[in-house]
């Protein structure tokens, strides 16, 4: 369990720090500018004004990578030839048959994935909405 989330982090980390990357590069000199003109120090600025303004893209690329890890089968299943117990690896062994042959519950479980992943997007969508906002 422990090699499937290093691996994981390994290739979720670089996907995060490309979603971030553009909202960090919105953030506007003026804003520091005004901020140090008021006295804040940096703590101050990244307290009051720079997370603030990031929230909504760091929770909206939390809510991407989750739904990316979610749904991930190759990685997974190559590291632990399909022993680990997660949706999509289960769903495949369901509708394989080697050793289970339940296609109604990979069903179920499939469709349990897109109402989780469906979700996820509901909630993406106005976070982005509210990031981008802040980018004109």
């Amino acid at each position: 369990m422990k090699g499937v989330e290093i691996v994981y982090l390994y290739f979720q980390l670089p996907l995060m720090i490309l979603v971030i990357s553009p909202a960090i590069d919105g953030l506007r000199n003026e804003w520091r500018e005004a901020a140090s003109n008021l006295g804040a120090k940096q703590w101050q600025f990244w307290r009051y004004v720079g997370l603030p303004v990031l929230m909504p893209s760091i929770l909206g690329a939390t809510i991407l990578l989750f739904g990316n890890a979610f749904a991930a089968y190759a990685t997974a299943y190559s590291l632990t030839s399909g022993s680990l117990g997660i949706v999509p690896i289960l769903i495949g062994a369901y509708y394989s048959g080697n050793v289970l042959d339940n296609p109604h519950l990979a069903q179920a479980l499939a469709f349990g994935m897109f109402v989780v992943l469906a979700a996820s997007m509901v909630i993406y969508v106005p976070l982005q909405r509210r990031a981008a906002r802040w980018s004109r």
